[in-house]
């Protein structure tokens, strides 16, 4: 394994150039991180591990690198340098360069009082977890050093940390994240004080930024199968904190009043969606917005939910409050205003296909589906589908039939209908026109009163459609 990473240095005429530029300045230089992980993840499991940006850590300060890249280095940046790192790019390949570090926190914030250390081992020590904490030398003896033992870790798929893990997450809570999104991104199980300290210090998330978060969280689900860590998200207590929604959905099934595992049951749809996902080619995978929805399409079930006679239990109306509660969370965790409406839109229609009985769709409402869809449409359909999680085989054979005709439907009556733009048969200059009005609001009311009308009967011709308007307009005055 070790040989590997030193192929890897070997491989990259760019990195063997840099450990030379800086041995004949008097600096080390060495290969750290996740290079250096993902190297040997490469090498244990061929495709798993694609190494991309280089991470490098070396004695020299940030100005000194910055000569010493001075007529080498293609473009240089250094919006890092505050904290010792300098950016640079070499023939296509990007070098993130950074001084050994010795920091300190306030445990406050996670905004280290940046200090430069003078040891590559008390660098190392100072790193997240122990996978992240080996590094091998650019200089030609290309010495790897793995002072806590991060190979074998990393060969055990075990996650730890270098020092006391409670003591690595008061420094920087982010880091539990991290852990998070590790179990997804590596297959790492984590180490019982690893979760324990997770457990016990998950309130030290609220010192860290929406952004953060958003930017771990959404990285996680990314991952081919997050579900692993999705259970350790919500099992430490990190979900209460900021996404209190999911972990909600672990509502109490007493003898009683029997339903289905909401919580399970959102991480089964979840699963499914990605398999569906990735066997379309005609979606972009991995799908942010998709798998957010599948995972969070009954968070509205926990405020609905109804004891009813005989044992029963009911959430009526939960997609409308679920679409509510999504859009309000993820705004709050900073999610582009697209993908927030996205998801939000995919939550309240979630529920619309099954509000059409055994498959009896006129033709106004699969135009309605359609055009409420819109862009989202191909999502809806997997998200649809995806909410199936029952083990009756023939239920679930019976609603897949059912969809499959909702789909063969959707087809025909597109190749006779443009149902991706469907827009009123008259235009707003035409409305005013014939009402004798100026531009305003009851255009608009106008306007929308001529869709439902073309949604309903379908293509009308001119007169149809101006005949029916304004009886409209005088059933109205």
């Amino acid at each position: 394994m070790q040989a590997t990473v030193r192929a890897l240095v070997d491989l990259s005429p760019v990195l063997s150039e840099l450990g030379a530029r800086f041995a004949a300045a008097g600096f080390s230089a060495h290969l750290v991180g996740g290079s250096v992980r993902d190297a040997l993840l490469a090498a244990g499991s061929p495709g798993s591990g694609a190494v991309g940006d280089l991470d490098v850590t070396t004695d020299a300060r940030p100005e000194q690198t910055l000569e010493l890249l001075r007529g080498w280095a293609s473009s240089t940046w250094n919006t890092g340098i505050a904290f010792g790192t300098v950016g640079a790019e070499v023939r296509g390949e990007r070098l993130e360069i950074t001084t050994f570090r010795a920091d300190r926190y306030d445990r406050e914030s996670r905004n280290p009082e940046v200090a430069w250390g003078t040891s590559l081992v008390d660098d190392l020590a100072r790193r997240d977890f122990t996978v992240n904490a080996m590094a091998v030398s650019l200089g030609p003896d290309r010495t790897v050093t793995d002072p806590f033992g991060g190979l074998g870790d990393l060969l055990a798929r075990r996650l730890r940390t270098p020092g006391a893990a409670v003591d690595s997450f008061a420094d920087d809570p982010l880091r539990m994240l991290r852990a998070v999104r590790f179990v997804a991104q590596l297959g790492l199980t984590p180490d019982d004080d690893v979760v324990t300290a997770m457990t016990e210090m998950s309130g030290q998330l609220a010192r860290i930024t929406p952004e953060r978060v958003q930017h771990e969280l959404s990285r996680t689900l990314l991952n081919p199968a997050p579900r692993a860590a999705l259970e350790l998200f919500v099992g430490t207590g990190l979900s209460d904190v900021v996404l209190p929604e999911l972990s909600a959905l672990r509502m109490e099934i007493d003898e009683h009043h029997q339903h289905k595992d909401v919580y399970a049951h959102s991480l089964t749809v979840l699963d499914q969606a990605i398999e569906l996902e990735v066997a379309d080619p005609g979606l972009p995978s991995p799908d942010l917005v998709l798998r957010l929805a599948a995972l969070l399409h009954d968070i509205g079930k926990p405020a609905t939910r109804r004891h009813e006679a005989r044992g029963g239990v009911s959430f009526h109306h939960h997609e409308v409050v679920g679409a509510k509660l999504v859009r309000r969370r993820l705004t709050e965790l900073r999610y582009s205003k697209d993908v927030v409406e996205a998801v939000s839109r995919l939550t309240f229609l979630h529920l619309r296909f099954h509000g059409y009985g055994r498959g009896e769709w006129t033709d106004s409402a699969v135009r309605r589906y359609v055009t409420d869809g819109g862009d989202l449409l191909p999502r809806l359909h997997k998200l649809v589908r995806s909410d199936c999680t029952t083990r009756n085989r023939r239920r679930a054979a019976t609603l897949s039939a059912t969809y499959d005709a909702l789909e063969d439907r959707i087809k025909v009556l597109s190749e006779a209908e443009d149902l991706n733009r469907i827009r009123p048969d008259l235009d707003g200059n035409r409305i005013m026109e014939l009402l004798g009005i100026g531009p305003g609001p009851e255009v608009g009311q106008a306007w929308r009163f001529l869709k439902d009308l073309r949604i309903e009967r379908g293509p009308l011709e001119p007169d149809e459609a101006e005949v029916a308007l304004l009886v409209w307009w005088a059933g109205r005055s």
